[in-house]
């Protein structure tokens, strides 16, 4: 990994302040003070056709709990919601807890509803025939990781591997492969991979790898949960209704959200009231590697 690569999302930030504002107006909807549509976002998802795919369901059932209109805002990268959420061209996003410090800190994004989600850890895995058995042994190795930013497969694996006494800059190489770090795990091309322990068995299925050519050296603490961010913009007393909307609804707004293949790891999956505080531990991975300053 290199210090650039974390650096590199402040210029996408920069690069995405072309947003104009546009003020949505109130409603008298069934549920009282809502606008009478809010634009929803998810920060790993870029394009609208991918949007309308993985989110589709999700808005239609949010409509329909909240008798409004839920528009799909896409996004090119996860940072490009910040200045949308600033502009109030961007009313509510879906990101991961580490998006969510860049919203919170560049936008002064409110967290509404956290999605807890079963068994979110950060794993380590190699060869099933590898001698590899800590972390610390991978030193001088090259390690698979998912993307620039992903909190289980990026930030939360760096922290552990500099708490395991490597230094990110000179004691392994790292190559971001998304979902295809298996495939190179088994090919020999990487010694290491790291994925969320949610989507690991999905990720071997529609890679078509088996689970005996792999074996998990590590499992990390459990992360924070995804989070629905509201703009700041937004009244409070629609914050709080939406906060208390999904809740109250959470079963048919999980169960939309699962019929997408992509979201297969919200199986089982819990909202809960999300405070800046549960994103604690992430904050102090940015703090390891040198980059608090730009969550700050």
């Amino acid at each position: 990994m290199k210090r650039r690569f974390l650096i590199g999302y402040s210029f996408l930030f920069i690069a995405g302040c072309t947003a104009t504002k546009n003020t949505s107006n109130n409603s008298s909807s069934q549920v009282s003070n809502l606008p009478k549509y809010l634009k929803l976002a998810v920060t790993d998802v870029s394009g609208i056709n991918e949007l309308q795919r993985d989110f589709g369901e999700f808005s239609t059932v949010l409509e329909d709990i909240l008798k409004i209109r839920i528009e799909l805002f896409p996004v090119e990268n996860p940072t490009a919601a910040a200045p949308a959420l600033l502009s109030g061209n961007l009313d509510i996003a879906f990101s991961g807890p580490s998006e969510y410090l860049i919203l919170h800190s560049r936008a002064k994004a409110i967290p509404i509803i956290g999605v807890k989600r079963k068994d979110y850890h950060t794993i380590f895995v190699v060869r099933a025939n590898s001698n590899i058995q800590t972390l610390a042994q991978l030193k001088g190795k090259t390690i698979a990781m998912r993307k620039i930013g992903s909190t289980s497969g990026h930030i939360a694996p760096t922290g552990l591997l500099i708490d395991a006494g490597l230094n990110p800059k000179t004691d392994y190489k790292t190559v971001m492969l998304d979902n295809k770090g298996g495939k190179a795990l088994k090919a020999g091309e990487v010694d290491a991979w790291t994925i969320s322990s949610d989507r690991y068995k999905n990720v071997l299925e529609s890679e078509g790898l088996s689970e005996k050519d792999f074996k998990i050296i590590f499992k990390g603490p459990e992360l924070p949960s995804d989070v629905f961010v509201a703009s700041n913009q937004l009244a409070n007393n629609v914050i709080e209704t939406l906060r208390s909307q999904m809740l109250k609804n959470q079963e048919r707004l999980i169960q939309s959200m699962v019929k997408a293949q992509a979201n297969r790891k919200y199986v089982d999956s819990q909202m809960v009231i999300a405070n800046d505080a549960d994103y604690k531990t992430i904050r102090e991975v940015y703090q390891k590697i040198g980059q608090d300053s730009f969550i700050k």
